[in-house]
């Protein structure tokens, strides 16, 4: 229901129009952006989970900041994809992830555009709109296609993300796909499509609930270096289980440090 809420608030914007303002700016240029649609998805979303759990710490991208360490947390992206959905690309998501003494226990990611709902619960599997999925069963990554993210930094770790993709074509992947929504690559992982994603740098929302989606459908996640994954800003790096440790050889090499 809460994400269904947000993403309602989400097409409202995109069919309507809504204007983009800069959340930062780097070497003169703007690329992070927010808008009303991102906030007001916030607070509709951060409403209805306080109702319904108002002992529950709620964490979020815009305004929401509940402690990340609460033994229980809401953590929120009310629009993950904002450049798409800036650009009138209909791929875009809600991302939610609930988590309990540091452990994510239920998960939903939602693209309104495309009435796509991506569900996860610990212990029992990850769906698509109600039909279960699993991870492909690639076993090298020459039968692969691999997603990737960029930060927005257009310096250093823009040119450390570049010479790994340049790494993983040395390994004869089908190819590189970068949709720029990391909750909905998490879920091209879980559903198969992807034998692996990567990306350097990620916040907690834009990943919370995918690595419990990705968990669910049989795959493995981690940070770039192969350590377990917390619930912070880091680098993420996500498979089917079967090709992490090969993954992990490669995106390691440039990873960043915490």
């Amino acid at each position: 229901m809460a994400a269904r809420a947000g993403g309602d608030v989400l097409m409202r914007y995109f069919r309507d129009g809504v204007q983009m303002r800069n959340k930062s700016e780097q070497g003169g240029k703007t690329y992070d952006l927010v808008s009303d649609a991102d906030v007001e998805s916030e607070r509709i979303i951060g409403e209805y989970l306080a109702e319904q759990f108002p002992k529950h710490e709620l964490l979020g991208e815009e305004n929401l900041v509940g402690r990340v360490d609460a033994e229980h947390v809401w953590v929120i992206d009310p629009l993950d994809g904002t450049n798409n959905f800036a650009h009138q690309i209909p791929h875009f998501a809600v991302s939610i992830g609930y988590y309990r003494s540091g452990v994510a226990e239920v998960a939903a990611i939602y693209n309104p555009a495309r009435d796509e709902m991506y569900t996860a619960v610990r212990g029992g599997g990850a769906f698509w709109n109600g039909q279960p999925v699993q991870v492909c069963e690639s076993s090298s990554l020459a039968q692969t296609l691999i997603g990737c993210g960029f930060y927005y930094d257009r310096g250093a770790m823009m040119k450390d993300t570049l010479a790994t993709l340049e790494e993983f074509f040395s390994h004869d992947i089908h190819g590189i796909r970068r949709f720029g929504t990391a909750s909905l690559d998490l879920c091209q992982v879980g559903c198969g499509y992807f034998g692996g994603f990567f990306e350097y740098k990620l916040s907690p929302w834009d990943f919370a609930a995918g690595r419990l989606f990705v968990e669910e459908a049989g795959g493995k996640i981690s940070d770039a270096r192969g350590e377990p994954l917390q619930l912070e800003v880091g680098s993420v790096v996500a498979s089917n289980g079967l090709l992490h440790d090969e993954m992990i050889e490669i995106t390691s090499k440039r990873a960043p440090t915490r």
